[in-house]
């Protein structure tokens, strides 16, 4: 009886969890783990917080979606400026005056963002980490009455998501 009394306790102290070296370790490493993602995403999300102050426009001729030289250049300024934030996500949207159609304004929108991430993609941007999209004449940046106000609106604007 003497020698199956140890065994026995030996079994209960198992059976009851407890928790060897190994699980400690394992555990310890794990919630380690854990707090160094949790940093690295409040990094990121201090990054991205920080970038999102960066916008580009960049302005069109009429009926036209060729980068100009001041537009290479707000771009090459917005590049410039996000370099040093790793892992961010940037939305080009494009858009028109009200001169055109619906049918005429929504494909030269589209044109006219995917020129620009086209740009930027040469550039070094991710092309998993753009979008970009055309809006037509929607969301003008000045009322389309005068040439002043619809040469603002011919535009792709590019931000940080």
């Amino acid at each position: 009886m003497k020698a199956t009394f140890p065994l026995l306790v030996i079994a209960a102290v198992f059976a009851a969890g407890c928790p060897s070296a190994y699980q400690r370790t394992y555990d310890q490493e794990t919630a380690r783990l854990d707090a160094e993602q949790q940093a690295r995403e409040q990094l990121q999300e201090a990054q991205r917080q920080e970038a999102r102050k960066y916008v580009a426009v960049v302005l069109f001729a009429v009926n036209s979606a060729e980068i100009d030289s001041a537009g290479f250049h707000e771009l090459d300024w917005f590049l410039d400026k996000i370099r040093p934030y790793s892992n961010v996500y940037i939305d080009v949207k494009g858009y028109t005056d009200s001169t055109g159609s619906e049918a005429h304004n929504e494909p030269l929108s589209n044109k006219r963002a995917w020129v620009v991430q086209d740009y930027l993609v040469s550039r070094g941007v991710s092309p998993d980490h753009i979008s970009a999209s055309g809006f037509a004449e929607a969301n003008p940046a000045e009322p389309n009455v005068s040439e002043p106000g619809r040469k603002q609106n011919r535009r792709a604007e590019v931000r940080v998501r």
